[in-house]
């Protein structure tokens, strides 16, 4: 499901490729062109199962304390039905609908209603209007970019109505949270249903669209590449950013309000999970216009995949540590504090500045310097769909010559913080380093088969200059 991703292989191009990569095989781009019966059953599996995990483990922690098993056992043993689980479950509100309702409409109007002012007084954060790449009908979208900014209004409203306007309660997400799980799905198939109708009868760009004539394929993995409505609103952008990712903080805000209210204190294992996930939210919306160039917004059309994903996935199981601890507060020692603390920042130095080292690389045509000397690379070449030939090189210095892909292994250190922070008494918050690792080794080799197509035998001696993947010496 969503997912902050990455960029593919280090590399950089001439300014002739660049203008051209848009006319690289359509094979490379986003979603398969037909549907075996393989990925037909694997998006029927995600369809149908997706939202009952979801709901799982959300009614685990209201029903069972977080026991990923109780649940099955009662129902296994005849104590409870499924409908006995089911009419526990609370119910969509008045109160919730309205809650969701101006939640999102407040978001639309800053994305689409307030350009970005941050870039003018930040140094170095690179905000307002910028380009996208080349999609594949070869067209450049432009973009607002004003995350960071929608971040800072958000939360700057959320600290002035907690300590002087008292408008709300700041614990009324997590009073709400399962009324506004049925607000969150509404909106994800309502959006990810226009989205799919959109691309049938009124895309944006017909060129970028993709049709296998395989509803439910379609429907999930989306038909057009950039939606949009009117010249700015991009769905892909606002959907994959807002509302999910700013209310992530909120959420865990919200979770630590509530643990401080029925046990008077806040825990440092609720600490270390809010300041963590802060880190990560913020990296992403510092570096937003980077994320222009992720296989998300570069690769990815827009269906249910992400549309239903980044409503309901990514705010509701991307925060099960924050609730788990709602539930069982946990009060870290010392020494595992500050190791999940230093786990977690480590983490986090090894993906930014891997990321760092290929920013530089690719923006500089190689001509700079990575641990102090000179670069490495691979010189590769390639041929567009229209017979022109291209030269690119690929970086194996640095971090980028320890693994192919060591910014995803910075990603799941960071992710495995976040569960150490919660002890070991259950599963529930594991889930996250358990979905990070098969979503970013599934990445990892969805990158490198477009990769291995696009550039045959350069790709082979690549490979061989930087053997592993993830772990050095041993994927």
């Amino acid at each position: 499901m969503a997912a902050k991703s990455q960029p593919d292989a280090p590399q950089t191009k001439s300014r002739d490729s660049f203008a051209n990569d848009g006319a690289a095989t359509q094979g490379q781009w986003g979603r398969a062109w037909e549907v075996d019966w393989f990925s037909l059953a694997s998006v029927l599996f995600l369809l149908l199962l997706a939202p009952f995990i979801v709901y799982y483990f959300i009614m685990a922690c209201d029903q069972y304390g977080c026991s990923l098993t109780a649940p099955v056992v009662d129902v296994a043993t005849g104590r409870v039905h499924l409908a006995d689980i089911w009419a526990k479950t609370p119910a969509v509100t008045k109160e919730a609908a309205q809650l969701y309702a101006l939640w999102v409409t407040f978001q639309v109007l800053l994305y689409s209603a307030l350009p970005d002012f941050c870039h003018k007084f930040l140094p170095g954060y690179v905000g307002g209007v910028q380009e996208g790449a080349v999609t594949p009908a070869g067209v450049i979208n432009k973009y607002e970019i004003n995350g960071l900014q929608a971040w800072l209004i958000t939360h700057l409203l959320w600290f002035a109505n907690s300590h002087f306007l008292s408008l709300f309660s700041p614990t009324i997400i997590f009073d709400n949270w399962i009324p506004l799980l049925w607000c969150a799905n509404i909106l994800g198939y309502a959006v990810s249903t226009f989205a799919m109708i959109k691309g049938y009868f009124f895309p944006t760009n017909a060129k970028d669209c993709k049709f296998t004539g395989n509803f439910f394929y379609d429907y999930m993995m989306g038909i057009e590449f950039n939606p949009r409505i009117g010249k700015w609103f991009d769905f892909k952008l606002f959907f994959n950013g807002r509302p999910g990712i700013v209310a992530w903080t909120l959420i865990n805000l919200s979770f630590a309000a509530k643990q401080r209210e029925l046990y008077g204190q806040v825990t440092n294992a609720m600490v270390l999970v809010n300041v963590l996930q802060a880190i990560y939210v913020l990296d992403f919306f510092w570096n937003e216009a980077w994320y222009l160039k992720t296989i998300d917004i570069c690769h990815d059309h827009f269906g249910w995949y992400l549309g239903w994903g980044d409503c309901v996935w990514l705010p509701y199981l991307y925060t099960l540590q924050g609730l788990y601890l709602v539930y069982h507060p946990v009060q870290l020692s010392a020494p595992h504090a500050a190791g999940v603390l230093l786990l977690g920042l480590l983490g986090y130095y090894i993906f930014r500045m891997a990321n760092h080292q290929k920013d530089l690389f690719r923006c500089t045509d190689g001509r700079c310097l990575i641990w102090g000397r000179k670069p490495r690379v691979i010189e590769c070449s390639y041929t567009s769909a229209d017979g022109r030939r291209h030269h690119s090189k690929l970086l194996v210095s640095g971090f980028w010559g320890v693994a192919r892909h060591l910014n995803y292994t910075g990603d799941l250190m960071g992710s495995l913080a976040y569960c150490l922070a919660c002890g070991g008494g259950h599963l529930l918050p594991y889930f996250y380093i358990i979905y990070m690792t098969v979503l970013l080794t599934h990445r990892c080799l969805r990158d490198e088969h477009r990769c291995a197509s696009k550039y045959g035998s350069d790709w082979a001696r690549y490979t061989a200059a930087v053997p592993h993947r993830l772990l050095p010496g041993i994927f």
